[in-house]
């Protein structure tokens, strides 16, 4: 069974994009088939995995003109992706006019589930209508947030909007988890939003942390995963225990490797 998970917030600078990449190659690396789906405009996770290479993108899926297993491309760190281009940033505009244009990805996507084991869709930092299509395809959504104050504005209002998402377009969203991103053990106010959110999302708050780490940052320069650019950094380590708690929470078939 494929899982589609939007990586989502409203606000920037958060590790959306950093997450979505690794995440996607940690899993690869535990066996698992992977796709990644980057829907920002920006194209980073495009850029930071090495995908500029890729003869269709997702504004070509997207409008209709090439099915997604034909767009998708394997990368060297062992997943796929579906790349985004400049076109992207037009597609809203094009799509404004499409009947059902909230459920154009879900649409496009519907012929590869259970062709990989997992999607992740790297969303762009504001309430558009690309991340309401990716909020309607997904099944789950995963919350990167740095442990300050505006972050936890920022998660009320991401919350409020899959409520909405969840009661006019897709009834069956559920929240992934929170992943605490960009920590620093030494700053006082890290610690303390880190406790507040331990107390009010308990099990939804998932137990591994990213910390601050320079290869993480360096890495996407590279065009690699930074599990392919530094496998013992603190970076690659926590994504990879990520990886292992995504499998832990979903049960023990999940966390078998496919035959």
């Amino acid at each position: 069974m494929t899982r589609i998970v939007a990586c989502a917030n409203q606000k920037g600078g958060v590790g959306k994009t950093t997450t979505s990449i690794n995440l996607a190659a940690a899993l690869a690396e535990l066996g698992r088939r992977v796709l990644l789906i980057d829907l920002d405009p920006q194209g980073n996770a495009t850029m930071g995995s090495g995908g500029t290479s890729a003869p269709h993108g997702l504004y070509d899926v997207l409008l209709g003109d090439t099915p997604a297993a034909e767009a998708a491309l394997t990368l060297a760190g062992g997943y796929d992706i579906l790349a985004a281009d400049a076109d992207l940033s037009g597609a809203e505009i094009e799509l404004a006019q499409v009947p059902q244009r909230e459920r154009r990805l879900h649409d496009a996507l519907a012929p590869l589930r259970g062709t990989y084991d997992f999607i992740y869709i790297d969303c762009p930092p504001a309430l558009s209508l690309l991340t309401i299509n990716a909020l309607t395809a997904a099944d789950a959504v995963l919350i990167p947030m740095q442990c300050e104050y505006y972050a936890l504005e920022g998660l009320t209002a991401l919350l409020a909007t899959v409520k909405r998402v969840r009661g006019q377009l897709n009834p069956a969203l559920t929240i992934e988890g929170l992943l605490r991103t960009m920590f620093d053990p030494r700053n006082g106010l890290a610690l303390e939003v880190s406790d507040q959110l331990s107390r009010h999302f308990g099990n939804q708050l998932f137990q591994t942390i990213i910390p601050r780490n320079v290869r993480l940052a360096e890495a996407p320069s590279h065009g690699i995963s930074v599990i392919q650019y530094d496998r013992a950094s603190k970076g690659a380590q926590a994504y990879l225990a990520l990886a292992a708690e995504v499998l832990a929470r979903l049960g023990p078939a999940a966390g078998e490797r496919p035959t």
